[in-house]
């Protein structure tokens, strides 16, 4: 059971959240003193920290700063009722995952808390890869590639990592920007030195500037000690700003002057901090784009592309899938303590023929799926993650036409002749005139003599002529995993029905109700409902 802790003075709100975090299937204890809450720290640590902010005889941005020193990835949620800008900043400049305001919905608090876990459990997994990819584990992964695309790449590597130059990344998200990144930070002279990492678009506003540049001890409320910035965390090394399209443009005003100048002023700061750092930048953005509608300024852009280095999106290197599938299966299987899975010739070829809008991202969460969801070790088609089958537009599996020829066809339940398409137009009196409704009738008088059409499919055959195509149509959406198939064949059914029918009647309402066995306003209805414009 996951091991919540609270810490608040007030024993109604210790009393609610103990009562729902059991409820809830996790372990709560309670505290209303810092002090026993450090003395249990001693002996064991919580999952996830709950603390109030304000507190007799600690404040609970004090206790979130002692308790992020001693337990960093210890994550804290800090409950308040006063919802002021200058609390919210400093507990996330002081490692928050995020605060709850009295008096809070006790479903929206479990969730935060199970959001809490869930992140922590990840970030020890990340963290895990992250010392993995400082190793090893960027060659290796990197080595999956074949492509002469990514070839380039790593030649380009090669010549960068040594050399201090700015390089910008660009590419579609999820290709590997970061890690290439790293990989020019692992093969450079600075390998030894911090490789610290920024995403532009994942922090607020407010507090990107805090981050980047760091504060003085007063410089606004609450800022009880100095706190470096990133930029002094990667002196000596590289810092890498991810999604440096999304940064505001003061911030890239003062971006600027750092590159050129080599130098900055914390918050609140008087004294300038020089700094060493290596600049990596990345984006999916079309940056010259940006400067053109004025949302980046153009002096930082030529600063930051000095050399550009173009990640090409999974589908321009579809000769990778095959390495890249089965790195990430053993990684999955490692991962889970379970075997390792392969995928059947035909799965992989689905893979390899699909597009992979999230690139290699994409993939990798692919891989993790079969290997948790699917049951065989050998991954055939219909193993595949519905995203994949439903892209596949002719698809059903091999024992599915069992008996039957060309059961893949792609036939929909509305496939008839052009004839026939053209005869079953929707008809309505308030869009056709008398003349047209004759003109439409004569056509459909003409494909009656001259084409085998379904009814005269149904008159040598019975039903099995329609209900043939029927039978296709609802098998061909089962095995893409379409749901509510009862209800949009129905929907298509009466379409069909009430549009050939109307024509057949040159738009006579009344007497389409009386070949129908249906009365006139139930007609003028369905028309309604289901789209055709009304009288």
């Amino acid at each position: 059971m996951k091991k919540i802790w609270v810490i608040d003075d007030d024993q109604a709100i210790r009393w609610v959240l103990d009562k729902a975090l059991q409820k809830a299937g996790m372990q709560p204890r309670c505290f209303e003193r810092v002090g026993d809450l450090w003395q249990a720290l001693q002996a064991e640590r919580p999952d996830v920290l709950v603390t109030d902010i304000r507190m007799p005889d600690i404040s609970g941005l004090e206790l979130l700063r002692q308790v992020k020193m001693q337990y960093p990835d210890l994550n804290v949620i800090v409950m308040t009722a006063f919802t002021d800008l200058d609390s919210t900043v400093i507990a996330f400049q002081e490692g928050a995952f995020d605060y709850l305001v009295k008096p809070f919905d006790l479903n929206e608090a479990l969730a935060l808390i199970t959001r809490a876990l869930e992140q922590s459990q990840n970030t020890a997994g990340a963290d895990t890869a992250i010392s993995s990819i400082d190793n090893d584990s960027v060659d290796k992964m990197m080595s999956k590639s074949s492509s002469r695309a990514m070839q380039d790449i790593f030649r380009a590597i090669g010549r960068l990592a040594p050399s201090k130059v700015t390089v910008l990344i660009t590419g579609e998200s999820g290709t590997g920007k970061e890690l290439i990144a790293r990989a020019l930070h692992k093969h450079g002279a600075r390998v030894n030195k911090p490789f610290v990492a920024l995403n532009a678009a994942a922090i607020p506003k407010d507090l990107l500037e805090a981050e980047l540049f760091g504060h003085e001890r007063g410089a606004f409320t609450g800022a009880s000690h100095l706190r470096k910035g990133r930029f002094e965390e990667a002196n000596g090394g590289t810092l890498f700003l991810d999604e440096i399209g999304d940064m505001p443009l003061d911030l890239q005003t003062r971006l600027l002057r750092v590159l050129a100048e080599g130098s900055f002023y914390r918050i609140g700061g008087t004294q300038p901090v020089n700094v060493d750092v290596r600049i990596i930048a990345a984006t999916h953005q079309p940056l010259e784009t940006r400067v053109a509608q004025g949302s980046f300024r153009e002096d930082l852009f030529h600063r930051l592309n000095v050399i550009r280095l173009r990640v090409p999106p999974l589908r321009e290197r579809k000769e990778d899938i095959p390495r890249l599938v089965r790195h990430f299966l053993q990684l999955s299987a490692a991962g889970l303590g379970v075997a390792t899975k392969r995928l059947s010739p035909d799965a992989m070829q689905v893979l390899q023929d699909f597009d992979f809008p999230g690139n290699v991202r994409q993939l990798e969460n692919f891989c993790h799926w079969l290997t948790v969801m699917s049951p065989a070790n050998v991954i055939g088609k219909s193993d595949l993650p519905p995203e994949l089958l439903s892209s596949l537009t002719h698809y059903l599996p091999a024992d599915a036409g069992a008996g039957q020829s060309n059961v893949a066809e792609d036939i929909s339940f509305s496939s008839v002749p052009a004839s026939a398409s053209q005869a079953a137009q929707p008809v309505n009196q308030s869009f056709m005139s008398e003349s047209e409704a004759q003109l439409q009738y004569a056509e459909s008088q003409r494909f009656a003599d001259n084409t085998p059409t379904m009814a005269s499919s149904v008159s040598e055959q019975g039903s099995e002529g329609w209900l043939m195509l029927l039978e296709k149509e609802v098998l061909r959406q089962l095995m893409l995993g379409t749901s509510g198939i009862m209800d949009n064949l129905t929907t298509e059914f009466e379409k069909k029905v009430l549009s050939t029918t109307l024509a057949y009647c040159r738009g006579h309402r009344s007497e389409a109700a009386t070949r129908l066995g249906i009365g006139r306003n139930t007609v003028t209805r369905k028309l309604k409902l289901l789209g055709f414009a009304d009288e």
